[in-house]
């Protein structure tokens, strides 16, 4: 789920704001899309150090809509930079990916350490697994889900999926989101701040890979996002900016349409002043009107059992992604909760590595 960090004040001169188009299934006839569904059985128990927490009271379905629509004006727009459009047109990268030490390792399959990085003049930190070899070894940015902040540790729930990358023989860039110690609190109106630092880190991991330091053994070109929850919503929408990554993968995702995300923001405390924005602006913040723009493999995962984020927003996804002819896949787990547990948590793991493994070592 997406945190709102800092409220977003801004001076939004419109006269009427734009009720969207309801459009009806019938008028947009999707395709049959097979949801492969899984049962857990007797398995390993792995349970999270820290459940990523969110609200229930959710809309169970997306919303539809057709192509963002732009309304000629005058006045300077205040959300100009926000905009996918505007994201897609600007350069990331720069800057080191420094090296600060080492952290506990639970596999001698491969190292940990920390990281820092500049981002839109942040020092932004998180850890990279780092596999035992020669290389070159493929890369995955994994973004975390909401957490308490107060509450989050830099090794916290997602580190086992990381962990379990790694001894595959991946690389894994795991940074702390904004607000997230030691990672500073900033503005992030919308999650467009972590977009922005997670297309510098793509950024600067390319430029970096096959070079002395971190990423040394690192194939530059076999990029993967990984995303849980309010990552997978982060994931998403970079999808629809960068044109150049291997596979994503999006675990108990929030929604594609920003709106309906705000609206339970809204009544969770959260997203009050993001939610005033008029509908045409939240359209063309939104994935969902870009979907077209995706043209990466896509494995989306969810539990028919999580209480906080609607299975139905997962197969609705896969559903207009199929439509449009996307390579995405659904897969549904029997019982499971919004962070996976016990066999469910482990059948996700295998079907984790399987999928990043047709795709980037080939």
């Amino acid at each position: 789920m997406r945190r709102y960090l800092a409220p977003f004040v801004v001076m939004v001169i419109f006269t009427a704001s734009c009720t969207p188009k309801s459009v009806s299934r019938a008028e947009l006839p999707l395709p049959v899309v097979t949801v492969e569904r899984f049962t857990p059985t007797a398995g390993i128990s792995q349970l999270p150090s820290t459940t990523p927490t969110l609200s229930a009271n959710l809309s169970n379905s997306i919303l539809l809509t057709t192509t963002p629509s732009v309304t000629p004006s005058l006045t300077p727009d205040p959300y100009r930079e926000m905009y996918i459009e505007a994201l897609a047109a600007r350069k990331y990268g720069g800057g080191v990916l420094e090296d600060l030490g080492s952290l506990n390792s639970s596999s001698g399959a491969f190292s940990r350490r920390l990281f820092r990085y500049r981002s839109e003049g942040l020092n932004l930190y998180g850890f990279i697994n780092l596999p035992e070899g020669e290389g070159p070894f493929p890369l995955i940015i994994m973004l975390h889900g909401y957490v308490n902040p107060q509450e989050y540790k830099t090794l916290d729930y997602s580190t086992r999926y990381a962990d379990a990358l790694a001894e595959a023989g991946y690389i894994v860039l795991h940074p702390n989101l904004r607000g997230y110690a030691p990672s500073p609190e900033a503005e992030n109106a919308f999650g467009i701040g972590d977009t922005v630092d997670i297309l510098n880190l793509l950024s600067l991991s390319r430029q970096s890979a096959g070079v002395d330091g971190l990423l040394k053994k690192a194939d530059g070109t076999k990029i993967g996002l990984w995303g849980h929850s309010m990552g997978g919503g982060i994931v998403l929408r970079i999808l629809t900016i960068e044109k150049d990554i291997q596979a994503a993968l999006l675990y108990a995702s929030i929604n594609a349409d920003e709106k309906i995300n705000l609206m339970h923001f809204e009544e969770d405390g959260r997203g009050t002043e993001e939610i005033s924005a008029p509908d045409e602006i939240l359209e063309r913040i939104s994935p969902l009107g870009y979907l077209d723009r995706i043209n990466t493999p896509i494995s989306i995962h969810h539990g028919d059992a999580d209480s906080l984020v609607p299975v139905e927003w997962s197969e609705n996804l896969c559903q207009h992604l199929k439509s449009k002819g996307k390579s995405v896949d659904c897969l549904i787990y029997e019982g499971q909760p919004h962070t996976f547990r016990n066999s469910g948590d482990t059948q996700f793991i295998a079907n984790m590595i399987s999928f990043f493994d047709g795709y980037m070592k080939k």
